[in-house]
């Protein structure tokens, strides 16, 4: 990968029948490793993941799914699926290569390289039109930051409205020059009155710049 692009984490409360994220909420398991083979001539796509602490039992009683091998960190499943447009497959429909696919609890996390934030912005709004709960944890220019200059910012300090407001303004390039949405914009597409996108957005900053003010 060279270091043009975005690298950019986001995650789906609800990615439909994706049966990666249904193990980690049946058997209670942290999905990691996923890896993915090209569609063969049936169109089959042959899928592994390593299951960390899980209830084997529960995923073992699953038809779909075959186990390869254990290790101490857990143990290596596989299943077979039809070729559908699953997250991953609807993020790489814009030629955005899927880097890393884990799930907890039920949530799926991706990480993919999109070339811009145009890209980006079209397909957080595809897949919010396919799933529920989806939410854009980070974006980074891959390349323009030293890892020992990064900031934890903790969003947790932001109220699930707060974020909200923050995500919508960044897809719909509220925060770009020149500007992709205005105010009036953004505050439409939220259903709330442009005073109130104002407020919840100045708060919102101003715990983030607290927050990297402070480290």
């Amino acid at each position: 990968m060279s270091d043009s692009g975005i690298r950019v984490e986001l995650s789906v409360d609800t990615p439909g029948a994706c049966p990666v994220a249904s193990v980690s909420d049946e058997a209670g398991a942290a999905v990691t490793d996923v890896a993915r083979s090209s569609p063969d001539a049936d169109g089959q796509v042959i899928e592994e993941f390593t299951a960390t602490g899980t209830d084997e039992g529960a995923i073992e009683a699953r038809e779909d799914m075959d186990k390869v091998f254990a290790t101490g960190n857990g143990s290596r499943y596989q299943f077979s699926r039809s070729r559908t447009e699953c997250v991953c497959e609807a993020v790489e429909t814009y030629d955005c290569p899927v880097a890393d696919i884990r799930a907890e609890g039920g949530q799926l996390h991706l990480t993919f390289h999109a070339p811009d934030v145009d890209r980006v912005r079209a397909i957080v709004t595809r897949l919010k039109e396919l799933y529920d709960g989806v939410s854009l944890r980070s974006m980074r220019r891959n390349g323009d930051v030293d890892p020992v200059d990064s900031i934890l910012v903790d969003r947790s300090k932001l109220t699930d409205r707060q974020q909200e407001v923050l995500e919508t303004a960044v897809e719909m390039g509220y925060f770009e020059y020149p500007k992709g949405a205005n105010a009036g914009d953004v505050a439409s597409e939220l259903d709330i009155s442009v005073s109130t996108f104002a407020e919840h957005l100045a708060a919102a900053q101003t715990k983030l710049l607290d927050s990297i003010i402070a480290e």
